[in-house]
């Protein structure tokens, strides 16, 4: 029992002198594998230019169609450097500055270590990727894309200069259509060669939507049924090739030229079928805050941008579906306050409305309403006798007006200013026999209900008073109410 006794303990010591000598080497190769999990994070890009010494360099990110400076390096005197950080880029298409502004382009998704060489001289031709699977095959895209662009552009120059010769404008179209299909070829070539990358993701974006063939009856309308067939398939999968959920497409220049293309030239411009398209897309990436948020922006910016009639309606949608409902958390509250005075000036005069009726005293000394003039098209008129542009639209309008009055075109006029004397002068100097309407107190806060920030501005509204242009050229005007007689309502 002793001897039993004995063995326990000396098994018992010797194991603990052992754990005493291993506990060390346990906690030495611990320490070996966090260090190496923390090498792994954050973002280790080195740069090898060796005819670039003591330069300083620039690692920049497309986002949408801007760039944005992320870090700096300089290299030293051997032209080495190393863009670095702790934490990992957010994904996309960046871009390492050199000096002179050059540049080349580099994909930052999964591999965020990796090296880069070339020569200042000849950079892009003597470019490689060490550690980067991806951005060598984005390399290699890159050099096969061109080649083919060029290859393209010299077949569509000789269609341009031979269009008068009938042979070799058919074998020169049969080459351009091949020339297309081995571009669309190699395209899905490298999309399924990368499946699942970014640099995938970005091929895929390229290629265009190939509607089937439209199944038409031959008849009268047969061709334009077929053209509003395509361009409803166009439209419905526009962005199929697109992954609305993928936020790396946030930060190359390939999402927003897809998003103004999309809303400048393949959906019609009128804000009923724009809106209809913006519902479309908001549901398509509003579980992606950073998408819906990069799309949501692009939208407000482009529409607020728009010199098209009638867009107005459009921001004032994107207002208050999402800046003010409170789903645009990324504003202040200055934004959302001066936005909405901006916005509440345009609710009552959009294209479409019904306009506010005014009622003011007037040149002739009686009363005058908007709404009691029988006419098939009334021109609201805001503006001042001192107005440089009024000066200029002023006797052009009359002139208009002179020809169209005998054929149901009223003009009724509202001056902006408070000298009625000076007004008074201007019209009985210019002999304008319109309705010359007079409010200087605002008392039918015209201003507010046709949102006058600038003169000269001019509504046209038809017989029922809808408003049907707003800041319209006067010399546009003509060609305006002669399309709107010839396509919407019988000459009056």
């Amino acid at each position: 029992m002793v001897m039993a006794k004995k063995l326990i303990y000396n098994f018992a010591f010797n194991f603990q002198q052992k754990m005493k000598k291993l506990i060390p080497v346990i906690i030495f190769l611990s320490v070996a594998l966090i260090t190496c999990g923390q090498a792994k994070q954050g973002y280790e890009i080195s740069v090898k230019i060796p005819d670039l010494k003591d330069s300083t360099l620039f690692l920049a990110f497309h986002m949408g169609d801007k760039q944005y400076l992320k870090d700096t390096l300089v290299l030293d005197g051997n032209g080495n450097g190393i863009f670095s950080g702790q934490q990992e880029l957010p994904g996309g298409i960046y871009m390492i500055v050199l000096p002179g502004k050059q540049y080349f382009e580099i994909l930052v998704s999964d591999d965020q270590q990796f090296e880069v060489t070339c020569s200042y001289k000849d950079y892009f031709n003597t470019l490689k990727f060490t550690g980067s699977s991806e951005n060598s095959a984005f390399l290699d895209y890159q050099k096969q894309w061109i080649q083919m662009q060029q290859e393209a552009s010299g077949i569509f120059k000789r269609l341009q200069t031979n269009k008068q010769n009938t042979d070799s404008l058919k074998v020169l179209s049969e080459k351009q259509r091949t020339q297309e299909v081995l571009m669309k070829t190699y395209l899905k070539k490298v999309i399924d060669e990368n499946k699942g990358s970014l640099l995938a993701g970005l091929v895929r974006a390229l290629l265009p939507v190939e509607a089937p063939p439209a199944s038409v009856t031959a008849g009268v309308n047969s061709d334009s049924l077929k053209w509003i067939i395509q361009y409803n398939y166009n439209k419905d999968h526009f962005f199929d090739n697109i992954d609305l959920n993928d936020e790396r497409l946030i930060r190359t220049p390939i999402l927003q030229s897809k998003l103004k293309t999309y809303f400048t030239d393949v959906v019609i411009q009128s804000p009923d079928s724009v809106n209809r398209e913006i519902d479309r897309l908001i549901a398509k990436c509003e579980d992606n805050y950073n998408m819906f948020q990069f799309v949501s922006v692009f939208l407000f910016n482009h529409f607020r941008q728009s010199e098209i009639m009638g867009h107005d309606a459009v921001v004032v949608k994107l207002a208050d579906d999402i800046y003010l409902s409170g789903r645009a958390d990324w504003i202040t509250n200055e934004f959302r306050d001066d936005l909405k005075k901006q916005v509440d000036l345009l609710r009552n005069n959009l294209i479409g409305m019904t306009a506010q009726n005014l009622v003011m005293d007037s040149y002739n000394g009686i009363f005058v309403s908007l709404f009691d003039i029988e006419k098939d098209f009334v021109i609201l008129y805001f503006w001042e006798p001192d107005c440089g542009h009024c000066k200029e639209t002023t006797p052009k309008l009359k002139q208009y007006y002179d020809e169209m009055k005998e054929r149901g075109v009223e003009v009724f006029s509202v001056c902006t200013t408070a000298d009625r004397q000076e007004w008074e002068k201007y019209i009985a100097e210019n002999r304008l026999t319109w309705i010359n309407g007079w409010d200087p107190q605002r008392a039918t806060n015209y201003g507010y209900y046709y949102n006058v920030q600038a003169t000269p501005l001019i509504y046209i509204l038809n017989r029922e008073k809808k408003i049907i242009a707003k800041k319209l050229s006067v010399d546009d005007i003509p060609a305006f109410i002669e399309n709107y007689r010839k396509y919407f309502r019988k000459s009056g």
